[in-house]
């Protein structure tokens, strides 16, 4: 794995993507909810004014310090980087000034070779099973998201539809670990 010395020699397999629909302190508690040191969050909220979101990411980082969890900020690794995340989330190959983990969102082979190159360190391939996050957009299934996975060099994550029960059997698609919004911040 290409990844930097700074991270761990071995990623988390179970990731909390953010996502405006759920109010901070539902987020907030699936965070603290998360395994202490096996578990990452990745800050999405894209389109929260940048005052509330980094107010958010401060919140994220003081719980991810607690509990050993890795926080990534989607967006800019220059940014990434100024906030002091443990990496970045997106397409762009640009790094910061210094090593950050670099994670990139996968739909298709396109979208996978494209991340590669951009040398991510982990892929986030979606949606395996439909999502509320994008409703109707179609959903990959088992068999896709298997001959995509296993086609990949960085670890790769299954995000869309999932719930802590359908984790069992990943590996056996080639996913390294699951990520979910509703699945991890429902009651």
């Amino acid at each position: 794995m290409a990844m930097h010395r700074r991270h761990r020699k071995t990623l988390p397999g179970l990731w909390l993507m953010t996502d405006e629909r759920v109010a901070d302190d539902r987020l907030l508690a699936a965070a603290r909810a998360l395994p202490r040191g096996r578990a990452g969050i990745i800050l999405r909220h894209y389109r929260t004014s940048p005052a509330q979101r980094r107010a958010l990411f401060d919140a994220l980082r003081a719980i991810a310090r607690r509990r050993r969890l890795l926080l990534l900020l989607a967006g800019p690794a220059q940014v990434a980087a100024a906030w002091h995340a443990d990496g970045w989330h997106g397409r762009a190959a640009r790094r910061a000034g210094r090593p950050l983990l670099h994670s990139a969102p996968a739909h298709d082979r396109r979208e996978m070779q494209a991340a590669q190159r951009a040398g991510a360190d982990l892929l986030f391939l979606s949606p395996l099973f439909p999502t509320r996050s994008h409703p109707g957009a179609p959903a990959l299934g088992r068999a896709r998201f298997a001959a995509l996975a296993r086609g990949a060099r960085p670890p790769v994550i299954a995000l869309g539809g999932m719930r802590a029960e359908q984790a069992r059997g990943l590996a056996l698609l080639g996913a390294s670990g699951w990520a979910a919004i509703d699945g991890l911040t429902r009651n």
